[in-house]
């Protein structure tokens, strides 16, 4: 089979996201003092998180350009619907456990990574059945506004509250990245409600 060049964007995420969850493993392994702090501002960005940060960059940048591609050039393929809501989960649920961790001195709650990422799970499954079944489980506009919030707040939260702490020191980054990942866990666990209430009669069908 041959795959188009989306696709072939597509694959190289999910390669780039599991390089990147290797070399985050990697370093948390290793003693913290050895790694570089960099200052902007009020923030101390460790080195690896603006790696990280980087990375996670670029890399949901191509899933705006592989869609755009693949409509723009008529080549929206099932392998490629597949695939690619795959490397978006892998990309953001990896680096929301990530985070959990206070490498650099940056954390986000666990519960908070515990609800998005369990709301993930659920409606994957569901999807998944959804699919075996000939039927397509559409998304809704608060899952939507959640991967929006998602992907804003990762990057600032790597580079620990960056640009916010400019305007005060002492409550940029707890009120303004946290606000954003709270707002991403409700919206998750809307989303996720709305997914089950309008699709639990596939739970049901034989």
């Amino acid at each position: 089979m041959k795959i188009n060049i989306p696709t072939k964007i597509t694959i190289a995420r999910i390669v780039a996201v599991a390089l990147l969850i290797v070399f985050l493993i990697i370093c948390t392994l290793l003693p913290q003092d050895s790694f570089v702090h960099i200052t902007l501002g009020d923030s101390g960005i460790h080195l690896v998180n603006l790696i990280a940060c980087i990375i996670f960059i670029l890399a949901a940048a191509t899933d705006y350009l592989d869609g755009h591609l693949a409509r723009k050039w008529n080549q929206v393929t099932t392998l490629g619907k597949f695939l690619d809501p795959i490397a978006d989960k892998m990309l953001v649920n990896m680096m929301l456990i990530y985070l959990i961790i206070p490498i650099g001195g940056v954390g986000i709650p666990w519960f908070c990574v515990a609800f998005m990422v369990l709301r993930d799970l659920v409606v994957d499954t569901m999807r998944f059945l959804a699919a075996s079944k000939g039927k397509v489980v559409a998304a809704n506009i608060f899952g939507k506004m959640k991967t929006v919030f998602q992907m804003v707040a990762i990057p600032f939260v790597l580079l620990g509250g960056w640009p916010f702490t400019y305007f005060d020191a002492g409550w940029g980054y707890g009120r303004i990245c946290m606000i954003m990942i709270y707002i991403a866990t409700v919206m998750s666990i809307i989303s996720g409600i709305i997914y089950v209430k309008d699709n639990l009669h596939i739970l049901k069908e034989d």
